[in-house]
């Protein structure tokens, strides 16, 4: 398959949803689990959420970005209206499944408008808009494109048999563009570095780091320090049958007695796999060579051809050094939930300071008032119609010439406790309320800034008067008023 963002992006995400099948409840979980109602009222993904659900957190990317999955988006939303509802996903999961998804899925991007047939024009915009405007260019009027869709002036659309097949044979052309485009003396040689960037930019998402990073050393195996068409032509044919050479290589050091094989055993086993010799001994030399980077001997062992065939494959240290990354983002993010509670324990607490300082100084101001009010209620007296206090007024001087200025107070502590309290639970109920509900959930309740104000307070000046009756602070700051 051709080589591209669009068909990495293919070959990775069908592996993981494959080995991962389920059932269908265990799919329609994944989907509840990330879609949203929408304003129309149907639930669905959005295309971030879509994307959280093909790919979750935690997976190795190292390839390929997160974001880039969203291309897959345009083929789930098959109704073309911005989300994905169950329908489609349970489609899309069923698409995934099948044998030749990649190039389904691929023509399904290509085509457009959906009319079954991708055209020439539609071809070469898509991909060249997936590939960006960088790299080494590629010449869309090639013989080889002709072959494929005709001429210039009579070229004719592409059915899905017809795009696949174009499709698979793209990388063999790009490749042969771009040393074409390298080697600028036309003396058939290109530079170790100029094959580096042909390699990258037509497979880099079907190599290991491994490989990708001693992609220049292949100089070493040839008869000069410069790269042969055949060269290329050979790397891109060991790639191409990638999966063979795993086959090969599994079987071949199951054979051996030391679980290691040189390059004959491998030609052995191949010539036996295969009724027709597949590899050629120059891209033998080329896979031992790289699989034997890290090895003195030329007998090799599976783990050492995993360093070749494994896409997925990484240095040991490079995976502690993600690890260890992975380790400091999970710390600093429970730094940040332990940063964000103690906030929210300080909040709390400046809250609780501010309902104890403003419930104390008003119980204090209106104390006297209140206990004139007591005894007032309170009075009783031995004689039939004759009153201790006359009026508020004569209640106040008398508790003043008895008890003096401080029996005005008597019983404060108790009320500064309730109120101390109650005071608190009325200022962290209406700033709990305003910090819960958006704005939009305020505008539809209720219209005007004020009228939400008065419902926030409401309920907390309800469930205070009535913890106020309950308290026992309050029994005992009565009988001081009386």
């Amino acid at each position: 398959m051709a080589s591209s963002p669009t068909s990495g992006i293919l070959s990775t995400v069908t592996s993981p949803l494959r080995n991962t099948s389920t059932p269908q409840s265990r799919s329609k979980d994944r989907f509840e689990r990330y879609a949203q109602r929408q304003p129309d009222g149907e639930v669905a993904l959005t295309e971030s959420a879509f994307v959280d659900a093909i790919t979750p957190e935690g997976e190795d990317y190292h390839k390929i970005k997160r974001e880039q999955y969203a291309i897959l988006f345009f083929v789930a939303d098959r109704r073309r209206r911005g989300t994905v509802n169950f329908q489609d996903w349970m489609a899309f999961e069923n698409l995934l499944a099948k044998p030749d998804a990649e190039y389904d899925i691929a023509f399904r991007l290509f085509d457009l408008d959906g009319t079954g047939t991708v055209s020439y024009d539609t071809f070469q915009k898509v991909f060249s808009g997936k590939q960006g405007g960088e790299g080494i260019p590629f010449n869309w009027n090639c013989d080889w494109a002709t072959l494929y869709v005709g001429a210039s002036k009579s070229r004719h659309g592409l059915d899905y048999t017809q795009f696949s097949q174009m499709l698979r044979g793209l990388t063999g052309e790009r490749v042969r563009q771009a040393f074409h485009f390298f080697d600028k003396n036309r003396d058939g040689f290109i530079q170790p570095e100029e094959f580096q960037k042909i390699v990258v930019e037509t497979a880099k998402h079907k190599l290991s780091d491994h490989l990708l990073e001693n992609l220049h050393t292949i100089g070493n195996i040839t008869r000069g320090a410069k790269i042969t068409y055949s060269d290329v032509r050979a790397f891109q044919n060991i790639v191409r049958e990638m999966d063979m050479v795993g086959v090969i290589v599994r079987n071949a050091t199951g054979r051996s007695s030391d679980g290691k094989i040189t390059k004959e055993e491998f030609m052995e086993e191949a010539a036996r796999v295969t009724s027709f010799s597949l590899f050629t001994p120059h891209e033998v030399n080329i896979l031992f060579h790289f699989a034997g980077l890290d090895s003195e001997a030329g007998r090799l062992s599976y783990n050492d051809f995993q360093k070749v065939l494994d896409p997925s494959w990484r240095e040991p240290f490079r995976v502690a050094e993600d690890a260890a990354a992975r380790a400091a983002q999970l710390a600093k993010a429970a730094a940040a939930r332990t940063t964000n509670y103690l906030a929210e324990v300080l909040e709390g607490v400046y809250h609780f300071s501010l309902g104890a300082a403003a419930g104390a100084f008003g119980a204090t101001v209106v104390y006297p008032i209140d206990l004139v009010k007591t005894r007032m209620q309170n009075q009783r007296s031995s004689v039939v119609g004759q009153l201790m206090y006359l009026n508020s007024i004569d209640c106040f001087k008398k508790v003043v010439r008895n008890e003096g200025a401080r029996g005005l107070y008597r019983g404060l502590l108790p009320q500064l406790v309730v109120n101390t309290v109650l005071s608190h639970i009325l200022i962290m109920g209406c700033c709990s309320r305003k910090g819960h509900q958006t704005d939009s959930q305020r505008s539809r309740s209720f219209k005007s800034p004020k009228e939400r104000e008065w419902i926030a307070r409401l309920p907390m000046g309800t469930s205070r008067g009535r913890i106020s009756w309950r308290l026992p602070s309050g029994i005992v700051a009565l009988h001081f008023h009386s």
